[in-house]
């Protein structure tokens, strides 16, 4: 019922998905940019996820175990770059022993397209 003149608010549809890929899992939807470990390909293509642990469409849970059969994300790589850097610094007082490392990982931007 609407309220003081204004429209009934329609019922949210968000289908999301829980996927793994690079030993982390992301909570992804529709439209979302994604940016996971390095993936292969280029700008352009193409790339699915077929590790989908749960799927949600209007209220309706999908739990797999370990994965839902059938489901499946697909994405379109946006870009592949690198994150910052992280320094690793290694220290032992009273000994002169100072170690500096850097690490940049290789990181590939996915936009998803569709959740299957």
């Amino acid at each position: 019922m609407a309220a003081r003149g204004k429209p009934a608010a329609r019922p949210i549809v968000m289908a999301y998905a829980v996927i793994r890929t690079g030993g982390k899992q992301y909570r992804v939807a529709a439209g979302d940019l994604l940016r996971v470990e390095r993936l292969a390909g280029d700008p352009g293509s193409a790339v699915e996820f077929n590790e989908v642990l749960l799927t949600g469409d209007d209220g309706a849970v999908r739990i797999g175990q370990p994965l839902v059969e059938g489901a499946l994300v697909r994405g379109e790589i946006v870009s592949q770059t690198r994150a910052r850097k992280i320094l690793i610094f290694k220290k032992k007082r009273r000994k002169n022993y100072r170690r500096r490392r850097g690490h940049r990982q290789f990181i590939t931007t996915v936009r998803v397209t569709a959740i299957v």
